[in-house]
C-alpha cells in the first residue's frame, strides 16, 4: 500500500502537455524566456510582429508590438530584470524594460546575417547566433554588456541553438542544416577556441537549446516533434515528444527551475515538461 501510495504521488516527469491554446501564437512563436515572477515571453502572439506573456497559469496576452520593422526571435532576461530580445531584420539586440515597456538598442551590427538565438553568461555577457539560411552558413558574436559586438567565430553552418556549460568554460552552438552540435573553449580575453564535435544528427533538424545544472543539453528537433536530452558527453539520453512537429526554442522556469517549456510551430502555442534538474541559470 505504502509504495502503491509513492507511486501515484510521484511526479511525471518528461511528458508534455499544453500550456497556451493552439494558435494562441503564430507559426513562428520563438522565444521563450521565463521571469522571476514564473511569466513566460515569446514572440509571434497572435501575429507576428510581437511578444506575449504568459502567466504562470498559462493565461497569454499581448505583451507589445515590435518597433518598426523589428521582429523578435530569441529573449534572455539579465539579472536587471530586462528583456534582451534579437532583432533579426533589425541586425540588432534590443533591451526592453518590462516595466514601462520602453524599447531601446543594446546592439547594433550591420555585418550579422539575422541574430537568432542568444545565450547569457552569469556577468551578463550576451552570445549571438547568426545564420545565413540562404548561404548555408553561419557566424557567432559576443555581446559585452557595454553593447560592445565581437565576432568570435566565421566559417560554420547554419547556426542556431546557442548556450552555455553550467561552470561557463564552455559554449555550445548547433547548426540547423547540418545537424551538428559543437563545443567551444572560451578563452579568458572571451575568444573562442579548441573547436569539437559534440554530436550529430543523422535526420532531422535542430533549433534552439538549453543546458541544465548537470550540462545536459535539451535540444529542440524540429522536424521530429521532440526536444533531445544529449548529456556533456554527447549521449542521447533521451527524446520527449512536444504534440507538435516543429519545436523551435526551449527555457528553464517553474517554481524550482525544472519546468521546460517548449515554443511549438506547427500549433502556435506553448507546451510544458517537468524534469529532475534545474536550468543553468536557476537561482541566480
Amino acid at each position: 500500500m505504502i509504495m502503491a501510495f509513492f507511486l501515484l504521488a510521484a511526479e511525471v516527469l518528461f511528458v508534455a502537455a499544453p500550456f497556451t491554446a493552439e494558435g494562441s501564437f503564430t507559426g513562428e512563436i520563438e522565444g521563450p524566456a521565463v521571469d522571476r515572477a514564473g511569466n513566460v515571453y515569446a514572440v509571434s502572439f497572435a501575429k507576428k510582429n510581437t511578444i506575449g506573456r504568459v502567466t504562470p497559469e498559462g493565461k497569454a496576452e499581448l505583451f507589445l508590438e515590435m518597433p518598426g520593422a523589428s521582429l523578435g526571435n530569441g529573449i534572455r532576461i539579465g539579472k536587471d530584470g530586462m528583456l534582451y530580445v534579437a532583432d533579426y531584420t533589425g541586425h540588432n539586440v534590443l533591451k526592453i524594460d518590462p516595466a514601462t515597456r520602453q524599447v531601446s538598442v543594446f546592439a547594433h551590427e550591420a555585418k550579422m546575417n539575422q541574430p537568432n538565438d542568444l545565450a547569457m553568461s552569469q556577468d551578463g555577457t550576451l552570445w549571438a547566433s547568426d545564420p545565413d539560411w540562404k548561404n548555408g552558413t553561419g557566424q557567432l558574436w559576443r555581446i559585452g554588456t557595454d553593447g560592445k559586438v565581437t565576432r568570435v567565430a566565421t566559417g560554420m553552418g547554419t547556426t542556431n541553438g546557442i548556450d552555455l556549460s553550467p561552470d561557463e568554460k564552455f559554449l555550445y552552438v548547433n547548426e540547423s542544416v547540418q545537424r551538428k552540435v559543437w563545443r567551444f573553449r572560451i578563452g579568458r580575453d572571451g575568444s573562442l577556441g579548441d573547436k569539437q564535435l559534440l554530436i550529430e544528427f543523422p535526420d532531422f533538424s535542430m533549433d534552439g537549446m538549453r543546458v541544465d545544472r548537470r550540462g545536459n543539453l535539451y535540444i529542440s528537433r524540429h522536424g521530429k516533434g521532440t526536444v533531445a536530452v544529449v548529456s556533456p558527453a554527447g549521449k542521447v539520453l533521451r527524446e520527449v515528444a512536444t504534440l507538435g512537429s516543429k519545436p523551435s526554442n526551449v527555457a528553464f522556469g517553474g517554481v524550482d527551475g525544472k519546468t521546460i517549456y517548449v515554443t511549438e510551430m506547427e500549433k502556435g502555442r506553448l507546451v510544458r515538461f517537468r524534469v529532475p534538474t534545474a536550468g543553468r541559470e536557476w537561482g541566480r
